[in-house]
Protein backbone atom coordinates (compact mmCIF):
# COMPACT_ATOMS: atom_id res chain seq x y z
CA UNK A 1 0.00 0.00 0.00
CA UNK A 2 1.40 3.38 -1.04
CA UNK A 3 2.45 5.62 1.84
CA UNK A 4 1.80 9.38 1.87
CA UNK A 5 3.33 12.04 4.08
CA UNK A 6 -0.03 13.73 4.55
CA UNK A 7 -3.60 12.68 3.85
CA UNK A 8 -6.20 15.45 3.90
CA UNK A 9 -9.95 14.90 4.10
CA UNK A 10 -11.78 17.92 2.72
CA UNK A 11 -10.86 20.34 -0.06
CA UNK A 12 -12.09 23.58 1.48
CA UNK A 13 -9.97 26.60 2.52
CA UNK A 14 -8.20 24.60 5.23
CA UNK A 15 -7.63 21.49 3.13
CA UNK A 16 -6.61 22.91 -0.22
CA UNK A 17 -4.34 25.58 1.27
CA UNK A 18 -2.63 22.98 3.45
CA UNK A 19 -2.28 20.68 0.43
CA UNK A 20 -0.79 23.45 -1.70
CA UNK A 21 1.71 24.47 0.99
CA UNK A 22 2.67 20.87 1.77
CA UNK A 23 3.08 19.93 -1.88
CA UNK A 24 5.17 23.02 -2.50
CA UNK A 25 7.47 21.97 0.35
CA UNK A 26 7.98 18.54 -1.13
CA UNK A 27 5.58 16.41 0.91
CA UNK A 28 3.68 13.61 -0.77
CA UNK A 29 0.06 14.72 -0.34
CA UNK A 30 -3.25 12.96 -0.96
CA UNK A 31 -6.49 14.95 -0.69
CA UNK A 32 -10.05 13.60 -0.66
CA UNK A 33 -13.00 15.79 -1.67
CA UNK A 34 -16.47 14.33 -2.15
CA UNK A 35 -17.94 17.37 -3.91
CA UNK A 36 -16.18 20.31 -5.59
CA UNK A 37 -12.79 21.70 -4.64
CA UNK A 38 -13.02 24.86 -2.60
CA UNK A 39 -15.52 23.59 -0.06
CA UNK A 40 -18.54 25.49 1.20
CA UNK A 41 -16.76 28.85 1.02
CA UNK A 42 -16.09 28.70 -2.70
CA UNK A 43 -19.18 26.78 -3.80
CA UNK A 44 -21.94 27.69 -1.36
CA UNK A 45 -20.73 30.60 0.73
CA UNK A 46 -18.09 33.32 0.53
CA UNK A 47 -17.52 33.58 -3.21
CA UNK A 48 -21.05 33.13 -4.63
CA UNK A 49 -22.58 35.49 -2.07
CA UNK A 50 -19.96 38.18 -2.65
CA UNK A 51 -20.44 37.84 -6.40
CA UNK A 52 -24.16 38.44 -6.00
CA UNK A 53 -23.62 41.26 -3.54
CA UNK A 54 -21.36 43.01 -6.03
CA UNK A 55 -24.07 42.73 -8.69
CA UNK A 56 -26.52 44.28 -6.26
CA UNK A 57 -24.08 47.05 -5.39
CA UNK A 58 -23.51 47.78 -9.08
CA UNK A 59 -27.26 47.99 -9.61
CA UNK A 60 -27.69 50.36 -6.67
CA UNK A 61 -24.83 52.55 -7.89
CA UNK A 62 -26.48 52.76 -11.30
CA UNK A 63 -29.82 53.71 -9.74
CA UNK A 64 -28.19 56.53 -7.82
CA UNK A 65 -25.72 57.61 -10.48
CA UNK A 66 -27.30 61.08 -10.51
CA UNK A 67 -25.52 61.75 -7.22
CA UNK A 68 -22.28 61.70 -9.19
CA UNK A 69 -23.55 63.50 -12.28
CA UNK A 70 -24.17 60.25 -14.17
CA UNK A 71 -27.64 59.62 -15.61
CA UNK A 72 -29.16 56.54 -17.18
CA UNK A 73 -32.55 55.45 -18.48
CA UNK A 74 -34.38 52.19 -17.90
CA UNK A 75 -31.94 50.89 -15.31
CA UNK A 76 -32.88 47.32 -14.48
CA UNK A 77 -31.41 44.01 -13.41
CA UNK A 78 -31.66 40.45 -14.68
CA UNK A 79 -31.81 38.01 -11.78
CA UNK A 80 -31.02 34.99 -13.93
CA UNK A 81 -28.00 36.81 -15.40
CA UNK A 82 -26.76 37.56 -11.90
CA UNK A 83 -27.05 33.90 -10.98
CA UNK A 84 -25.35 32.84 -14.21
CA UNK A 85 -22.42 35.13 -13.52
CA UNK A 86 -22.20 33.75 -9.98
CA UNK A 87 -21.96 30.23 -11.39
CA UNK A 88 -19.32 31.32 -13.90
CA UNK A 89 -17.16 32.90 -11.20
CA UNK A 90 -17.42 29.82 -8.97
CA UNK A 91 -16.56 27.49 -11.85
CA UNK A 92 -13.52 29.58 -12.77
CA UNK A 93 -12.20 29.65 -9.21
CA UNK A 94 -12.81 25.93 -8.65
CA UNK A 95 -10.73 25.29 -11.75
CA UNK A 96 -8.07 27.56 -10.29
CA UNK A 97 -7.90 25.54 -7.08
CA UNK A 98 -7.67 22.32 -9.07
CA UNK A 99 -4.84 23.86 -11.06
CA UNK A 100 -2.96 24.68 -7.85
CA UNK A 101 -3.23 21.06 -6.76
CA UNK A 102 -1.69 19.85 -10.03
CA UNK A 103 1.01 22.51 -9.90
CA UNK A 104 2.09 21.32 -6.44
CA UNK A 105 1.86 17.59 -7.23
CA UNK A 106 -1.09 16.99 -4.90
CA UNK A 107 -3.06 13.84 -5.68
CA UNK A 108 -6.78 14.59 -5.50
CA UNK A 109 -9.38 11.81 -5.24
CA UNK A 110 -13.02 12.78 -5.78
CA UNK A 111 -15.00 10.61 -3.44
CA UNK A 112 -16.04 10.00 0.15
CA UNK A 113 -13.14 9.09 2.39
CA UNK A 114 -13.59 6.75 5.35
CA UNK A 115 -11.09 6.58 8.19
CA UNK A 116 -10.27 2.94 8.92
CA UNK A 117 -8.00 3.55 11.90
CA UNK A 118 -4.47 4.27 13.04
CA UNK A 119 -1.66 1.75 13.16
CA UNK A 120 2.10 1.81 13.71
CA UNK A 121 2.77 3.21 10.22
CA UNK A 122 0.14 5.91 10.33
CA UNK A 123 -3.52 6.36 9.47
CA UNK A 124 -5.41 4.20 7.00
CA UNK A 125 -8.18 5.72 4.88
CA UNK A 126 -10.40 3.97 2.36
CA UNK A 127 -12.36 5.28 -0.60
CA UNK A 128 -14.37 3.37 -3.22
CA UNK A 129 -12.87 0.04 -2.16
CA UNK A 130 -9.27 1.24 -2.18
CA UNK A 131 -7.07 1.79 0.87
CA UNK A 132 -4.48 4.50 1.46
CA UNK A 133 -1.97 5.13 4.23
CA UNK A 134 -0.57 8.38 5.53
CA UNK A 135 2.01 9.20 8.17
CA UNK A 136 -0.18 12.16 9.09
CA UNK A 137 -3.87 12.94 8.69
CA UNK A 138 -5.46 16.39 8.49
CA UNK A 139 -9.23 16.50 8.96
CA UNK A 140 -10.90 19.44 7.21
CA UNK A 141 -14.51 18.31 6.83
CA UNK A 142 -15.91 21.78 7.48
CA UNK A 143 -19.38 22.65 8.70
CA UNK A 144 -23.01 22.52 7.65
CA UNK A 145 -26.01 24.77 8.16
CA UNK A 146 -27.65 24.21 11.52
CA UNK A 147 -31.39 23.62 11.42
CA UNK A 148 -32.85 24.34 14.87
CA UNK A 149 -35.53 22.04 16.32
CA UNK A 150 -38.36 24.43 15.51
CA UNK A 151 -41.68 22.77 14.61
CA UNK A 152 -42.21 23.04 10.88
CA UNK A 153 -38.57 23.30 9.82
CA UNK A 154 -37.71 19.62 9.95
CA UNK A 155 -40.98 18.61 8.38
CA UNK A 156 -40.60 21.00 5.46
CA UNK A 157 -37.04 19.98 4.73
CA UNK A 158 -34.44 21.96 2.86
CA UNK A 159 -34.74 20.76 -0.73
CA UNK A 160 -34.09 23.26 -3.48
CA UNK A 161 -37.28 24.96 -4.57
CA UNK A 162 -38.99 24.65 -1.21
CA UNK A 163 -40.19 27.62 0.78
CA UNK A 164 -37.63 26.99 3.51
CA UNK A 165 -34.04 27.47 2.40
CA UNK A 166 -30.51 27.43 3.80
CA UNK A 167 -27.56 29.31 2.31
CA UNK A 168 -27.16 26.45 -0.18
CA UNK A 169 -30.65 26.45 -1.70
CA UNK A 170 -31.08 30.23 -1.76
CA UNK A 171 -28.10 30.42 -4.11
CA UNK A 172 -29.97 28.25 -6.61
CA UNK A 173 -33.16 30.33 -6.86
CA UNK A 174 -34.42 30.87 -10.39
CA UNK A 175 -36.47 33.95 -9.60
CA UNK A 176 -36.27 36.80 -7.13
CA UNK A 177 -38.82 36.31 -4.34
CA UNK A 178 -41.20 39.18 -3.67
CA UNK A 179 -40.80 38.65 0.05
CA UNK A 180 -38.24 36.94 2.28
CA UNK A 181 -38.07 36.22 6.00
CA UNK A 182 -34.56 35.70 7.34
CA UNK A 183 -34.43 33.70 10.56
CA UNK A 184 -31.19 34.82 12.15
CA UNK A 185 -29.52 38.22 11.90
CA UNK A 186 -25.93 37.02 11.78
CA UNK A 187 -23.40 37.64 9.02
CA UNK A 188 -24.91 35.22 6.48
CA UNK A 189 -28.44 36.37 7.21
CA UNK A 190 -27.59 40.05 6.88
CA UNK A 191 -25.67 39.57 3.64
CA UNK A 192 -28.63 37.85 2.00
CA UNK A 193 -30.98 40.44 3.50
CA UNK A 194 -28.81 43.14 1.95
CA UNK A 195 -28.73 41.47 -1.46
CA UNK A 196 -32.47 40.91 -1.78
CA UNK A 197 -33.33 44.31 -0.28
CA UNK A 198 -31.24 45.95 -3.00
CA UNK A 199 -33.29 44.13 -5.61
CA UNK A 200 -36.61 45.22 -4.17
CA UNK A 201 -37.60 42.15 -2.17
CA UNK A 202 -39.54 42.86 1.01
CA UNK A 203 -37.18 41.54 3.69
CA UNK A 204 -37.91 40.81 7.34
CA UNK A 205 -35.21 39.72 9.79
CA UNK A 206 -36.16 37.77 12.91
CA UNK A 207 -33.35 37.64 15.47
CA UNK A 208 -33.45 36.09 18.95
CA UNK A 209 -30.73 38.37 20.37
CA UNK A 210 -31.13 42.08 21.25
CA UNK A 211 -28.97 43.08 18.25
CA UNK A 212 -27.95 41.75 14.85
CA UNK A 213 -24.42 40.53 14.07
CA UNK A 214 -23.77 38.96 17.46
CA UNK A 215 -20.11 39.09 18.44
CA UNK A 216 -19.35 42.22 16.44
CA UNK A 217 -19.11 45.71 17.89
CA UNK A 218 -22.60 46.56 19.16
CA UNK A 219 -22.46 50.25 18.25
CA UNK A 220 -21.55 49.48 14.65
CA UNK A 221 -24.09 46.64 14.44
CA UNK A 222 -26.82 49.05 15.52
CA UNK A 223 -25.68 51.62 12.96
CA UNK A 224 -25.89 49.06 10.16
CA UNK A 225 -29.33 47.93 11.32
CA UNK A 226 -30.58 51.52 11.36
CA UNK A 227 -29.20 52.01 7.85
CA UNK A 228 -31.09 49.02 6.52
CA UNK A 229 -34.23 49.86 8.45
CA UNK A 230 -34.28 53.14 6.50
CA UNK A 231 -33.90 51.10 3.30
CA UNK A 232 -36.99 49.07 4.16
CA UNK A 233 -35.82 45.96 6.01
CA UNK A 234 -38.05 45.15 8.97
CA UNK A 235 -36.20 43.94 12.08
CA UNK A 236 -37.71 41.91 14.89
CA UNK A 237 -35.14 41.69 17.70
CA UNK A 238 -35.51 39.69 20.90
CA UNK A 239 -37.85 37.53 18.86
CA UNK A 240 -38.00 33.76 19.25
CA UNK A 241 -39.34 31.69 16.36
CA UNK A 242 -41.65 29.04 17.81
CA UNK A 243 -43.18 27.51 14.69
CA UNK A 244 -43.13 27.54 10.91
CA UNK A 245 -46.31 26.62 9.05
CA UNK A 246 -46.00 26.61 5.28
CA UNK A 247 -44.94 30.12 4.36
CA UNK A 248 -45.72 31.53 7.81
CA UNK A 249 -43.11 32.27 10.48
CA UNK A 250 -44.60 32.45 13.96
CA UNK A 251 -42.51 34.10 16.68
CA UNK A 252 -42.82 35.47 20.19
CA UNK A 253 -41.77 39.00 20.98
CA UNK A 254 -42.36 41.00 24.16
CA UNK A 255 -44.86 38.45 25.37
CA UNK A 256 -46.89 38.55 22.18
CA UNK A 257 -47.17 36.07 19.32
CA UNK A 258 -46.76 37.44 15.82
CA UNK A 259 -46.98 35.87 12.37
CA UNK A 260 -45.27 36.85 9.12
CA UNK A 261 -46.04 35.43 5.69
CA UNK A 262 -43.36 35.25 3.04
CA UNK A 263 -42.59 33.72 -0.35
CA UNK A 264 -39.33 32.28 0.96
CA UNK A 265 -37.84 31.65 4.39
CA UNK A 266 -34.08 31.63 4.90
CA UNK A 267 -32.85 29.69 7.94
CA UNK A 268 -29.57 31.27 8.96
CA UNK A 269 -28.98 30.60 12.64
CA UNK A 270 -25.44 29.30 12.46
CA UNK A 271 -23.37 26.32 11.36
CA UNK A 272 -22.08 23.20 13.07
CA UNK A 273 -18.97 21.07 12.48
CA UNK A 274 -19.25 17.97 10.30
CA UNK A 275 -17.91 15.16 12.47
CA UNK A 276 -19.95 12.23 11.21
CA UNK A 277 -19.96 10.12 8.09
CA UNK A 278 -16.22 9.64 7.56
CA UNK A 279 -15.16 7.26 10.34
CA UNK A 280 -13.91 9.77 12.89
CA UNK A 281 -15.06 7.45 15.65
CA UNK A 282 -12.42 4.93 14.57
CA UNK A 283 -9.68 7.25 15.78
CA UNK A 284 -11.15 8.05 19.22
CA UNK A 285 -10.44 11.73 18.71
CA UNK A 286 -11.43 13.99 21.58
CA UNK A 287 -14.29 16.42 20.88
CA UNK A 288 -15.07 19.79 22.39
CA UNK A 289 -18.32 21.76 22.04
CA UNK A 290 -19.39 19.79 18.99
CA UNK A 291 -16.07 20.04 17.15
CA UNK A 292 -12.68 18.33 17.15
CA UNK A 293 -10.49 19.50 20.02
CA UNK A 294 -7.05 20.74 18.98
CA UNK A 295 -4.10 22.56 20.54
CA UNK A 296 -2.33 25.67 19.23
CA UNK A 297 -0.54 23.54 16.62
CA UNK A 298 -3.85 22.06 15.47
CA UNK A 299 -2.94 18.65 16.92
CA UNK A 300 -5.65 16.35 18.22
CA UNK A 301 -5.15 13.94 21.10
CA UNK A 302 -4.20 11.23 18.57
CA UNK A 303 -0.55 11.38 17.40
CA UNK A 304 -0.20 12.34 13.74
CA UNK A 305 -3.84 13.44 13.47
CA UNK A 306 -4.63 17.12 12.98
CA UNK A 307 -7.80 19.14 12.38
CA UNK A 308 -8.28 22.59 10.84
CA UNK A 309 -11.14 24.80 9.74
CA UNK A 310 -14.78 24.75 10.74
CA UNK A 311 -14.58 21.16 11.99
CA UNK A 312 -12.89 22.48 15.14
CA UNK A 313 -15.99 24.57 15.86
CA UNK A 314 -13.92 27.52 17.05
CA UNK A 315 -13.55 30.22 14.40
CA UNK A 316 -15.80 29.39 11.45
CA UNK A 317 -14.15 31.65 8.89
CA UNK A 318 -12.41 30.74 5.65
CA UNK A 319 -9.31 32.82 6.36
CA UNK A 320 -9.00 31.26 9.81
CA UNK A 321 -9.21 27.82 8.21
CA UNK A 322 -6.47 28.59 5.70
CA UNK A 323 -4.14 29.86 8.40
CA UNK A 324 -4.82 26.78 10.55
CA UNK A 325 -3.92 24.58 7.59
CA UNK A 326 -0.66 26.50 7.19
CA UNK A 327 0.16 25.97 10.87
CA UNK A 328 -0.17 22.21 10.41
CA UNK A 329 2.12 22.12 7.39
CA UNK A 330 4.70 24.44 8.93
CA UNK A 331 5.05 22.20 11.95
CA UNK A 332 5.26 19.09 9.76
CA UNK A 333 8.09 20.65 7.75
CA UNK A 334 10.26 21.91 10.59
CA UNK A 335 8.93 25.39 11.27
CA UNK A 336 7.73 25.92 14.82
CA UNK A 337 4.38 27.64 14.33
CA UNK A 338 1.26 28.11 16.41
CA UNK A 339 -2.23 29.37 15.77
CA UNK A 340 -3.18 32.73 17.25
CA UNK A 341 -6.72 34.10 17.29
CA UNK A 342 -6.18 37.61 18.67
CA UNK A 343 -6.17 39.24 15.23
CA UNK A 344 -8.73 37.32 13.16
CA UNK A 345 -10.71 39.82 11.04
CA UNK A 346 -14.45 39.60 10.61
CA UNK A 347 -16.19 41.19 7.63
CA UNK A 348 -19.84 41.67 6.67
CA UNK A 349 -20.13 42.39 2.94
CA UNK A 350 -23.29 44.44 3.10
CA UNK A 351 -23.51 47.89 1.52
CA UNK A 352 -21.98 49.60 3.46
CA UNK A 353 -19.49 47.01 4.64
CA UNK A 354 -18.60 46.22 8.24
CA UNK A 355 -15.15 45.04 9.29
CA UNK A 356 -13.58 44.46 12.67
CA UNK A 357 -10.65 42.78 14.36
CA UNK A 358 -9.48 42.27 17.92
CA UNK A 359 -11.37 43.20 21.04
CA UNK A 360 -14.76 44.88 20.98
CA UNK A 361 -15.89 47.05 23.85
CA UNK A 362 -18.06 44.18 25.00
CA UNK A 363 -15.32 41.53 24.89
CA UNK A 364 -12.78 43.84 26.53
CA UNK A 365 -15.13 44.53 29.43
CA UNK A 366 -15.90 40.83 29.80
CA UNK A 367 -12.16 40.08 30.02
CA UNK A 368 -11.46 42.92 32.40
CA UNK A 369 -9.22 44.71 29.90
CA UNK A 370 -8.89 48.44 30.54
CA UNK A 371 -9.10 50.42 27.33
CA UNK A 372 -9.65 53.81 25.75
CA UNK A 373 -11.64 54.57 22.61
CA UNK A 374 -10.80 56.74 19.64
CA UNK A 375 -13.39 57.13 16.88
CA UNK A 376 -14.13 59.33 13.91
CA UNK A 377 -16.71 59.50 11.12
CA UNK A 378 -15.48 58.04 7.83
CA UNK A 379 -16.09 61.48 6.33
CA UNK A 380 -12.75 62.58 7.78
CA UNK A 381 -11.18 60.68 4.87
CA UNK A 382 -11.42 62.72 1.68
CA UNK A 383 -11.52 59.65 -0.56
CA UNK A 384 -14.55 58.37 1.33
CA UNK A 385 -16.42 61.63 0.75
CA UNK A 386 -15.47 61.62 -2.92
CA UNK A 387 -16.78 58.10 -3.53
CA UNK A 388 -19.68 57.78 -1.06
CA UNK A 389 -22.06 60.66 -1.72
CA UNK A 390 -24.49 60.84 1.18
CA UNK A 391 -22.85 57.85 2.82
CA UNK A 392 -21.86 57.60 6.43
CA UNK A 393 -19.58 55.41 8.45
CA UNK A 394 -17.29 55.24 11.43
CA UNK A 395 -13.86 54.03 12.49
CA UNK A 396 -13.42 52.99 16.10
CA UNK A 397 -10.06 52.11 17.63
CA UNK A 398 -9.67 50.47 21.04
CA UNK A 399 -6.38 51.23 22.79
CA UNK A 400 -4.98 49.39 25.79
CA UNK A 401 -4.89 51.78 28.73
CA UNK A 402 -1.59 50.59 30.20
CA UNK A 403 0.67 50.41 27.14
CA UNK A 404 -1.23 52.37 24.51
CA UNK A 405 -1.30 49.46 22.07
CA UNK A 406 -4.04 48.86 19.54
CA UNK A 407 -6.27 46.04 20.76
CA UNK A 408 -9.28 46.41 18.46
CA UNK A 409 -10.42 48.22 15.32
CA UNK A 410 -13.99 48.29 14.01
CA UNK A 411 -15.31 50.06 10.92
CA UNK A 412 -18.53 50.74 9.07
CA UNK A 413 -18.24 52.07 5.53
CA UNK A 414 -16.94 51.08 2.11
CA UNK A 415 -14.41 49.65 1.46
CA UNK A 416 -13.41 48.68 5.01
CA UNK A 417 -13.09 45.01 4.00
CA UNK A 418 -10.00 46.00 2.00
CA UNK A 419 -8.52 48.06 4.85
CA UNK A 420 -8.93 45.88 7.91
CA UNK A 421 -5.77 43.87 7.22
CA UNK A 422 -3.72 46.90 8.32
CA UNK A 423 -5.44 46.79 11.69
CA UNK A 424 -4.80 43.04 11.86
CA UNK A 425 -1.08 43.66 11.40
CA UNK A 426 -1.08 46.40 14.03
CA UNK A 427 -2.73 44.14 16.60
CA UNK A 428 -0.58 41.13 15.67
CA UNK A 429 2.58 43.23 16.12
CA UNK A 430 1.24 44.92 19.29
CA UNK A 431 1.81 48.35 17.76
CA UNK A 432 1.21 51.43 19.88
CA UNK A 433 -0.58 54.49 18.59
CA UNK A 434 2.74 56.35 18.59
CA UNK A 435 4.19 53.78 16.23
CA UNK A 436 1.13 53.95 13.99
CA UNK A 437 1.33 57.72 13.86
CA UNK A 438 4.76 57.35 12.27
CA UNK A 439 3.47 55.13 9.46
CA UNK A 440 2.91 56.91 6.13
CA UNK A 441 -0.51 56.15 4.61
CA UNK A 442 -1.18 56.87 0.91
CA UNK A 443 -3.32 59.92 0.17
CA UNK A 444 -6.08 60.11 -0.77
CA UNK A 445 -7.32 56.74 0.46
CA UNK A 446 -10.10 55.69 2.79
CA UNK A 447 -7.50 53.75 4.78
CA UNK A 448 -6.21 57.08 6.11
CA UNK A 449 -9.18 57.07 8.48
CA UNK A 450 -7.29 54.56 10.63
CA UNK A 451 -4.43 57.02 11.18
CA UNK A 452 -6.70 60.06 11.39
CA UNK A 453 -8.72 58.40 14.13
CA UNK A 454 -5.78 58.07 16.50
CA UNK A 455 -4.52 61.55 15.58
CA UNK A 456 -7.60 63.74 15.61
CA UNK A 457 -10.04 62.31 18.12
CA UNK A 458 -10.37 65.03 20.78
CA UNK A 459 -10.01 62.65 23.73
CA UNK A 460 -6.66 61.50 22.43
CA UNK A 461 -5.33 64.88 21.34
CA UNK A 462 -5.89 66.18 24.89
CA UNK A 463 -4.17 63.19 26.42
CA UNK A 464 -7.39 62.05 28.11
CA UNK A 465 -7.77 58.87 26.09
CA UNK A 466 -4.44 57.21 26.89
CA UNK A 467 -1.60 57.52 29.35
CA UNK A 468 0.54 60.69 29.18
CA UNK A 469 3.32 58.73 27.54
CA UNK A 470 1.18 58.48 24.40
CA UNK A 471 -0.14 62.04 24.42
CA UNK A 472 -0.22 63.50 20.92
CA UNK A 473 2.80 65.75 20.45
Amino acid sequence: MEQHDLIIIGGGPAGYVAAERAGHKGLKVLLFEKKSMGGVCLNEGCIPTKTLLYSAKTYENALHGDRYGVFGDNIRFDFSAMMARKNKVVKKLVAGVEGKMKMNQVTVIKGEAMIVGRGKEGVEVSCAGNSYKGRNLLICTGSEAFIPPIPGLKETGDKSGNIILTNREILELKEKPDSLVVIGGGVIGMEFASFFNSLGTKVTVVEMLPEILGGLDLEISAMLRNHYAKKGIAFNLNAKVVKVEGNQVIFEKEGKTETIESDKILVSVGRRPVIQGFGLENLHVELYKGGIKVDEKMRTNVPGVYAAGDVTGFSLLAHTASREGEVVVNNLTGRNDRMRYNAIPGVVYTNPEVAGVGETEESARAKGIKYRIAKLPMAYAGRFVAENEGGSGICKVLIGEKHGEVIGVHMLGNPCSEMIYGACMAIEQEMTIEQLQEVVFPHPTVSEIFKETIHLTPALSKGEGVSKRFKIK
